[in-house]
Order: C-alpha cells, then structure tokens, then sequence
C-alpha cells in the first residue's frame, strides 16, 4: 500500500471486544478518515452487555453511517464499492471461517471479500483465546487470501496502566497495517519520553 487509506468500513462483529471496533472509528476520524461502519446484530447483544450500550447506537453518535449485517442494497455489498481498506474489529470466528471460505453470506463478508479480490487491506481483529486447528487453519486460508491476521493481543512493553492502553496497542497495530501515523504506544526501542510516529 503506497497512501494511507481515504476511506475505510469498518465492521463490528459478535466476539468480544467491541471496545476494538469503536475505538478505531474514533481515531480514524480523528484523523480525517472517512469512516462507515457494518455492526452485526451479535456485535449490538454483545456491546450491550460489555459496555452498557449499543455499539451500532455508539458509533451512530459520531456521524458515522452506520448498516446492518442484512443490508444487501448498503454500496459495500459489490466490489464497485469497495472502499479503499476494511478492518473487522473484533472479528469473530465465524466471520473469519466465512471470509477464509469465501462465503458472502451477509454485508461483512461481501465486503471483505470484494476487498481481498481488489488486493485492498483487509485487517481481521481476531479475539478468541484458546484456538483450535479449525481457526488456525481458516487463519492461514484468510492469510493465503490476502488478509492480515491481527489478534487482540495487547503486548505490555508500552508498560499500559488502563484498559484503554492495551485498546490503543491493538488499534495502533490496526493503523500501522494501513499506513496511517499514530502516538497510541510508545514503541519498542523508545525511552517512555519518546513519542511514536
């Protein structure tokens, strides 16, 4: 990828952690990405239970057109228009056995997969912890496919002291695979007073 990405979908689904998913769409924006977003109905049950709100609600908030998993009219549901980069934040392990088996069985997975037939970024916020042969494999057929395997797994060298500082860690991961500078960590090789780039 030679230029940050103009415009990015990002897609909120049922695993855990949908933290991820809005706190990429608030920086993004900070940023001046443009942003659209996909939530699928298990992302709304879970982030209602996580977090006391509705993520689809949440992101809704911040002007962000938001469309649900059903929405086979939505634009991204044809690779005419595909957006310059996806990331699913978090990804579930069904949404990645649909995209490793290129499945386009609902606006996610036509999407990213309209992506990876482009040779655009698709990043998978892969949370699920212990993992089978079933979702290693299906990583590697994702991986083969184009897309980056980027697990919520935090690292603790940034020495974090909230929540939110390992959130930042997984989505300043996010924004390095897309090219686009960030200071959400201190990376490794920085004194604490240095900033990241």
């Amino acid at each position: 990828m030679t230029s940050p990405p103009r415009r990015v979908l990002v897609a909120v689904t049922g695993a855990s952690g949908v933290v991820y998913g809005v706190r990429l769409v608030e920086v993004l924006l900070e940023r001046g990405v443009e942003v659209e977003a996909v939530v699928t109905r298990a992302a709304r049950a879970v982030s209602r239970h996580e977090e006391g709100y509705d993520v689809a609600e949440r992101i809704a908030s911040m002007g962000v057109r938001v469309y649900g998993e059903d929405d086979l009219e939505a634009p991204y549901a044809s690779s005419s228009s595909a957006p310059d980069a996806m990331v699913v934040a978090p990804c579930s392990t069904r949404t990645l056995a649909a995209i490793a088996l290129g499945l386009a069985d609902n606006l996610v997975t036509r999407a990213a997969l309209s992506v990876l037939r482009l040779r655009r970024p698709l990043v998978l916020v892969v949370r699920e912890t212990p993992l089978g042969l079933a979702e290693l494999e299906n990583m590697v057929r994702a991986a083969r496919a184009g897309a980056v395997i980027l697990p919520a797994a935090p690292a603790f060298y940034h020495r974090p002291k909230t929540v939110m500082d390992l959130v930042d860690f997984v989505v300043g991961k996010v924004l390095d695979v897309l090219g686009i500078p960030h200071q959400l960590y201190r990376r490794w090789g920085y004194s604490s007073s240095s900033s990241a780039s």
